[in-house]
């Protein structure tokens, strides 16, 4: 799909840019070049006039809409760009799938998320990198939840030398804690405020009593006609941080009154 830039020669040159990233990218692989290539410029179409581009990096294999996340997960997206906007921030949303669907997608995916997500922050650091060089004063917030914390925490650390990016992560996996760095642009909030995270504690035993419950609800839906990812069936304890929370929606909103408080 072609995507209308404003501006012949800049269009041009963008253009060329971009596909040229994807290329470098993909190598070989022309189709997801082209793929690539088509994503940044309807990202920086949307975002050239913005103060502020939100990446929202899901929870989960990382390849859900933002419509079929969970309530609590919409919810912090939700209140950190109604935030934003009180403080008088103008704001794109994006979101970032690094995952696949199906189970051959899940085998490759599941290599690069015990690699710290080499292969995918290099390919959401690339599109940072274009979008910050092309869009003056832009400041990108990656909001990420689950494994999309640890993710946002691996391009954190690849794009450690980009002073516009910042990062909010909530509940990252236990096998990720060790591996994240924290800056003065990283927002890491591990307690939800009423219990443990039994997923960053690493509490194995409360992770799998849950999967025979998940089991049945992803059975219930099915049978309802509403089919729903089985991540989505999984209720873990304390592994929720819904906007009400005051401990959640208070964490985030002093880091953006002091990032974002005075328009830079």
């Amino acid at each position: 799909m072609m995507v209308e830039l404003a501006g012949t020669d800049v269009a041009l040159a963008l253009r060329e840019e971009a596909r040229l990233l994807g290329r470098q990218l993909f190598g070989d692989d022309s189709a997801k070049g082209a793929r690539f290539a088509d994503r940044l410029l309807g990202i920086y179409q949307d975002a050239r006039d913005k103060d502020i581009l939100l990446i929202h990096n899901p929870g989960g294999w990382g390849n859900s809409p933002l419509e079929n996340c969970m309530n609590w997960e919409r919810s912090v997206v939700a209140g950190i760009s109604t935030t934003l906007e009180k403080l008088g921030c103008s704001c794109s949303l994006s979101q970032y799938f690094r995952g696949g669907v199906g189970w051959r997608e899940h085998l490759r995916d599941i290599r690069d998320y015990l690699r710290f997500f080499s292969f995918e922050r290099e390919l959401l650091a690339a599109e940072v990198e274009f979008l910050t060089r092309h869009v003056e004063n832009l400041r990108v917030v990656m909001i990420g939840v689950s494994q999309g914390a640890g993710f946002s925490n691996a391009v954190m650390q690849r794009l450690s030398e980009l002073k516009r990016v910042y990062s909010i992560e909530l509940g990252v996996f236990f096998f990720h804690r060790p591996q994240r760095v924290i800056t003065e642009r990283t927002l890491i909030i591990d307690h939800n405020g009423l219990m443990p995270d039994a997923v960053i504690e690493g509490d194995l035993i409360t992770m799998v009593m849950t999967l025979p419950m998940a089991f049945l609800r992803w059975i219930k839906y099915r049978l309802k006609g509403k089919p729903v990812n089985f991540s989505r069936c999984i209720k873990l304890a304390g592994h929720d941080y819904h906007w009400e929370y005051p401990k959640v929606s208070q964490q985030i909103g002093d880091f953006l009154m002091v990032n974002f408080g005075a328009k830079r």
